[in-house]
């Protein structure tokens, strides 16, 4: 069996902007090597473009959500989505994109953006609390690994924007992750989330 992680798919994706199975069967096939598996994805017309990862994206814009409660605004959002190309940045469609993640984030109160953000501390204490919890149930030690590395799968997909299935499945059904991998697939750049704030009233 290829040895691949959940994290490497993700890269995979985001880096090529394709499907989950897609990017599982490139990693499969190359024996789990991340670069081996952009360049299948390339050969098979589903990443035509080279590594967007490694681009600056130097350009971009704030997206932007205002909740209105009572007549009164009681929650805000600012997303900074940036990518390579002023071209890009003045889209119609990127400037939606991104309001629409400061929309969603207002929805989903994400603690970190990416994977990479979050803090090692938190992962460790997480993972000591599953296993433990795993042990109080009576689980066996040989499973209490697997027990952990699915429930930290499952906690990285409530904390992390990137990994959270984006709120408007009819605008988009996938992650927030899928769906700035996708928009960079259309438009041939690097696009990320650099930067998010939250500020509720009350909060």
């Amino acid at each position: 069996m290829a040895d691949f992680t959940a994290k490497d798919i993700q890269k995979l994706r985001h880096d090529a902007g394709v499907g989950m199975m897609d990017a599982k069967k490139a990693l499969a096939d190359s024996g789990g090597d991340l670069d081996q598996a952009f360049d299948l994805l390339r050969e098979r017309g589903q990443a035509k473009m080279a590594k967007r990862a490694d681009r600056e994206a130097g350009e971009g814009v704030i997206g932007s959500y205002v909740h209105i409660q009572n007549d009164r605004p009681v929650l805000g959002v600012l997303v900074e989505l940036a990518c390579e190309t002023d071209f890009v940045a003045k889209s119609a469609e990127f400037k939606q994109v991104a309001d629409d993640i400061a929309m969603h984030v207002g929805w989903s109160d994400p603690q970190w953006v990416s994977r990479d953000d979050v803090d090692e501390d938190a992962i460790s204490k997480e993972r000591k609390l599953i296993a433990r919890q795993a042990e109080t149930e009576g689980k066996p030690a040989e499973i209490i690994e697997r027990i952990v590395a699915g429930k930290i799968e499952s906690w990285y997909a409530e904390n992390v924007l990137s990994d959270q299935e984006f709120v408007n499945t009819e605008r988009f059904d996938g992650t927030v992750g899928d769906m700035v991998g996708a928009l960079g697939s259309r438009m041939g750049e690097n696009i990320l989330v650099r930067k998010v704030a939250r500020v509720a009233v009350g909060g």
